[in-house]
C-alpha cells in the first residue's frame, strides 16, 4: 500500500512513519509543511529508504497536494496546529490549518480517489466530563480555539463521508507523549527544563486531569484503525492512565532526582479544561491494547530526551 502521510515531521506523525516502516512494507510519502513543529530530523532513519519519500508543502495548498497525493491508495492526516496556549494567541492560524486544510485534503483525496484516509483528531473535541467517559457517540463541546478547530475539522472530513462518499474514518486521541515531542507540551517542557537545572511551569491547582498515551501505543491503534477500522466511524484511542498534572510533575522529580522547590505555580489558562477521559472500548474490539505500562513509557520517554540533548536544545534555544 502506497500512504501520504500529512504532518509527519511533527511528534505523533513521525512516530507513526517509524512504526509503518518497521511493521509492514508500505511505501510512505511524507506531505510536511515544516512549522516550529516539524523537523526534519524526526525522520532522518528512513531518508535513504526506497520505501520513504519527503515533499515539502502546505495542506492549503489545492495545487501541492494535488500533485503529491496522486497515485497513493491512502491518506493519514496528521497535519494540525495543536497547542492551546498558540490557539488563544492566533486563533485565525488554527482554523485555517486545521478546518481549510482538512477541506482541501478531502477534496482532493475525493478527486483522486483513494481507498481510504483517516483523519487524526483528539479527545479534547468532547470538552471537559466530571464523572464518566464520553463515548464516540457523545455530542462534541470544544472549548478551546485549538479543539473547537479539530472539532470542525472532524465534521469536515464526516462530511465528504455523507456527501461525496469519501471513504473516511476519524480517530480521537488522548494526550500523548514519548519521542520527539516538541518541549512545549508538558513532559518534553518539564523534563527538558528539569535537566537544564530549571524550575517547571505548573498551571493553577496542577489537579487537571489528563489520558496519557505512550505514542508507539497510539499509533499501533492509528494503524489498527487504517487498517481494519470501519469506514464512516470514528474511534476513541487512550491508555487508561488517567492523572492530574502534579502526578506527571511529581514523577518526572523523583525520575530526574529533583524536589518540589523546582515547582512553580503559574496562572492558569483560560478555559482549562479540568478533566478528559474517553471510552476506548470500540477500538479494543478491534484487537488494540496499550503495550506497556504507565510508569515504564514515562521513564523510557525521559531517557530519550537524556540521550537525546542534540535534539532538543536547538529548539529550545
Amino acid at each position: 500500500m502506497k500512504l501520504f502521510v500529512t504532518g509527519a515531521a511533527g511528534f505523533i506523525g513521525s512516530n507513526y512513519v517509524h512504526h509503518v516502516m518497521e511493521t509492514s512494507d508500505d511505501e510512505v510519502t511524507v506531505f510536511d509543511a515544516l512549522t516550529y513543529a516539524g523537523n526534519r530530523q524526526n525522520l532522518r532513519d528512513h531518508e535513504d529508504n526506497p520505501r520513504f519519500r519527503f515533499v515539502h508543502g502546505d495542506i492549503c495548498d489545492r495545487q501541492a497536494v494535488r500533485a503529491a497525493m496522486d497515485g497513493h491508495d491512502a491518506v493519514v492526516h496528521f497535519a494540525a496546529e495543536s497547542h492551546v496556549d498558540r490557539s488563544i494567541e492566533d486563533p485565525d492560524t488554527f482554523v485555517r490549518t486545521n478546518c481549510d486544510g482538512t477541506n482541501v485534503m478531502c477534496d482532493v483525496a475525493a478527486q483522486v480517489g483513494v481507498e481510504r484516509f483517516l483523519h487524526i483528531s483528539t479527545d479534547e473535541v468532547y470538552g471537559s466530563i466530571e464523572e464518566g467517559s464520553f463515548t464516540e457517540e457523545d455530542r462534541l463541546g470544544p472549548r478551546s480555539p485549538y479543539s473547537a478547530s479539530k472539532a470542525g475539522s472532524d465534521l469536515i472530513a464526516l462530511s465528504y463521508r455523507e456527501t461525496y462518499e469519501l471513504p473516511v474514518l476519524v480517530t480521537r486521541s488522548s494526550n500523548n507523549f514519548g519521542p520527539y515531542q516538541f518541549p512545549e507540551k508538558l513532559i518534553p517542557l518539564f523534563v527538558t527544563n528539569l535537566l537544564d537545572g530549571l524550575k517547571v511551569p505548573l498551571y493553577g491547582d496542577g489537579l487537571n486531569v489528563r489520558d496519557w498515551c505512550f505514542v508507539r501505543d497510539n499509533c499501533a491503534g492509528v494503524d489498527l484503525v487504517l487498517r481494519q477500522g470501519e469506514i464512516g466511524e470514528v474511534y476513541n484511542i487512550g491508555a487508561g492512565n488517567e492523572f492530574p498534572n502534579r502526578h506527571i510533575t511529581d514523577r518526572l522529580l523523583t525520575i530526574l532526582g529533583k524536589d518540589e522547590s523546582f515547582i512553580e505555580y503559574v496562572e492558569d489558562r483560560k478555559g482549562h479544561d479540568r478533566r478528559y477521559s474517553i471510552d476506548v472500548s470500540k477500538v479494543q474490539r478491534l484487537g488494540w491494547k496499550p503495550s506497556r505500562g504507565f510508569d515504564e513509557a514515562l521513564e523510557d520517554t525521559v531517557g530519550w530526551y537524556v540521550d537525546n540533548r542534540w535534539w532538543w536544545e536547538p529548539l529550545k534555544n
